[in-house]
């Protein structure tokens, strides 16, 4: 039964979005030549292998995302082997949300069901991965396929909800040996596999898959060599269970492999000297003509963000499977395209869920050469934390894609309401075995860690303000972001939704939504062409552990009411909050993205949730950990995969 909740928003008080800088800038790019591999089918799933392992964690993304100025700063986990992913320190203060409103169209759930958890990341390929969080969301649809990625797995379903895999792993999917293979000796890895998100294009009837993959230094250690690339695998037909092929973007952008030098630094003791950067956060874009990913790019063995880059490619090229392909690459670095002395950070590139991306509603277009619009916010430069603008990107003439590339970047900045980075987010208190097994002497060696008493049950992160899922439909830019809220007085976290014509830079449609002691985290949105749309999310707070919720949303009225579509089972209980199998001090970690897709006049959304609970005892019972096959020794992550029906 769905249950309803308060939908916080707030009225449009600008009607017209503002240029707060001068006329946009452009910048030309730089050309990085790729090519496939051959096609290779899909692996078969095996799901088995040892309950703990060692090891059970991968040292090399141990420093991800730590809570360290973007700027730089000390990070006592920046050293050779580790991945620096750093984010902005502190938060804003709570943006005052009182109000609520009620969209025309109330989406159906067609059906829902429990997706990819943290059993499957864990034991698939016959248990040789590593329990990872956080829940990192990849999904797309269509042709009577769905096909959801989370971290190292992947899972493909039919339009019905019937798995027609098991969970397969992406080292295997593309051609890489086992994230760990525990039974050589010594132990060996594979490439580290992340971030993973993906795409099914109606024009073309191609999938294209994306994660981005870290180099080892030595199959026998788990340090990295620096050098790391976007891998994007392209189906050879529309059934994604048919073969693939992969192509390899380099973005150590150091002066190796192709890359141009953005002259990143490396730690080596107490100094600093030239070394490879990190791709980090790749997210997919399309439009008629192209695919686009974009990355914020970080030194890979020392603090500090350099800036979001933007990749483009042909499309025509890619679902073709062509053998060697031109990538076209901006740096929002380039003193043009700066705000504030700021580069651009997460600039989220739009999906669209028509076939063509050349002009909206206002009657505006580019002469039929092409446009790509991308989104990104500002309040983590700032000392407040807090800002009300966005960055509306555009890639123009990307028609050239498919001949000779010309493609122009440019940016102008607009006023929205305001917006906050986020503090961490209080859940309803519950059964955390693993915390108390952490304390236990009996227990913790049995989970490779020493004894630990001083744990709290984790409070879990809201994201950082960065820019989340953006589309393009009906004519105007969708977007959504985490933000702080004060709610009847109270600090707490929620959303904030822009619905934006992006030639005018008109506002039609803003707003917040939260509800009343509890928080709403990590958005992701779908629209229909005709402008009809759902936003999925985690709720959590004092009445709820970690639930699947979304909310309706349209440009007329904004987002409605509250639904819950899974009510969470217990409190989120993963080793990223507990030292020391996490960090010191820990930093738990919850999700950096959710996913939605239209397709059709449905649209499916992936919210991260928690679907199990259990007691102490039963997670001492054989095979340890795991609570009857509900989680993993580790933690207990979930995902809630649902199907919604929305009329036009």
């Amino acid at each position: 039964m769905q249950r309803h909740f308060i939908s916080l928003t707030r009225a449009v008080i600008i009607p017209f979005l503002l240029m707060l800088a001068a006329p946009g800038y452009s910048q030309t790019a730089t050309s990085i030549q790729i090519t496939r591999s051959a096609p290779q089918g899909l692996p078969a799933s095996s799901v088995g292998g040892d309950t703990v392992g060692s090891p059970e964690i991968d040292s090399a993304l141990m420093g991800d995302d730590h809570d360290t100025d973007l700027g730089g700063g000390d990070n006592d986990n920046a050293g050779g082997a580790v991945v620096n992913r750093v984010i902005v320190s502190g938060h804003g203060g709570g943006v005052t949300a009182t109000s609520r409103r009620r969209a025309e169209s109330n989406p159906e759930v067609r059906f829902s069901l429990t997706g990819l958890n943290l059993h499957d990341q864990r034991f698939a390929n016959g248990g040789n991965q590593f329990a990872v969080e956080p829940p990192d969301q990849g999904l797309c649809a269509g042709n009577g396929f769905v096909l959801e990625s989370v971290n190292d797995v992947l899972r493909i379903f039919d339009s019905a909800g019937d798995a027609l895999t098991g969970p397969i792993d992406l080292n295997s999917f593309y051609g890489y040996a086992p994230a760990i293979n525990r039974a050589a000796r010594p132990v060996t890895f594979g490439p580290s596999v992340t971030d993973p998100s993906c795409y099914f294009d109606q024009e073309t009837h191609r999938w294209f898959h994306l994660v981005l993959t870290l180099d080892r230094a030595s199959p026998t250690a788990q340090t990295l060599s620096g050098t790391n690339h976007l891998d994007i695998a392209v189906s050879t037909t529309a059934d994604p269970t048919k073969p693939w092929v992969v192509y390899h973007i380099p973005v150590q952008n150091d002066g190796t492999q192709g890359t141009p030098d953005h002259n990143c630094v490396a730690r080596v003791g107490t100094q600093l000297v030239h070394g490879p950067c990190l791709g980090d956060y790749p997210h997919i874009g399309a439009d008629a003509h192209g695919i686009y990913v974009t990355t914020n790019e970080f030194n890979l063995n020392a603090p500090g963000l350099r800036g979001a880059q933007i990749y483009a490619l042909s499309k025509r090229a890619l679902a073709s499977n062509a053998q060697t392909i031109t990538v076209q690459l901006f740096d929002t670095t380039d003193p043009t395209l700066t705000l504030d002395g700021s580069p651009g950070f997460t600039v989220w590139p739009a999906l669209s869920p028509a076939a063509h991306h050349d002009h909206d509603d206002e009657g505006e277009d580019d002469d039929g050469g092409g446009r790509e619009f991308l989104l990104s916010s500002v309040a983590v430069f700032s000392a407040t934390r807090m800002d009300n603008r966005l960055r509306v990107w555009s890639l123009t003439n990307t028609r050239s894609l498919n001949a000779t590339p010309a493609l122009v970047l440019t940016s102008r900045v607009v006023t929205v309401i305001p917006y906050s980075v986020p503090g961490s987010s209080f859940q309803k208190p519950g059964s955390v075995p693993l915390l108390t097994c952490v304390a236990d002497p009996a227990c913790a060696p049995l989970i490779g860690s020493t004894v630990n008493t001083t744990n709290l049950e984790t409070r879990l992160p809201s994201n950082d303000s960065r820019m989340q899922q953006v589309v393009f439909a009906d004519g105007k830019l969708w977007c959504a972001l985490d933000t702080g809220l004060s709610i009847d007085g109270n600090p707490q976290n929620g959303i904030a939704y822009f619905v934006i014509k992006p030639n005018s830079l008109h506002v039609v449609q803003q707003g917040y939504v939260g509800l009343s002691n509890n928080n709403v985290n990590y958005p992701a949105l779908a629209v229909t062409p005709e402008g009809r749309g759902v936003m999925g999310f985690t709720l959590v707070g004092a009445d709820h552990f970690p639930s699947a919720a979304y909310v309706s949303i349209d440009a007329k009225v904004g987002a409605g009411d509250i639904h819950i579509i899974a009510e969470g089972a217990g409190p989120q209980d993963g080793f990223t909050g507990y030292v020391p199998l996490g960090a010191t001090p820990p930093r738990p970690r919850w999700g950096d993205y959710g996913a939605a897709v239209a397709d059709g006049a449905d649209i499916w959304i992936a919210s991260e949730f928690i679907d199990q609970t259990c007691t102490y005892a039963e997670f001492l019972t054989p095979p340890l950990g795991q609570c009857g096959g509900t989680r993993a020794a580790l933690g207990n992550w979930a995902t809630r995969i649902s199907k919604l029906f929305v009329e036009p």
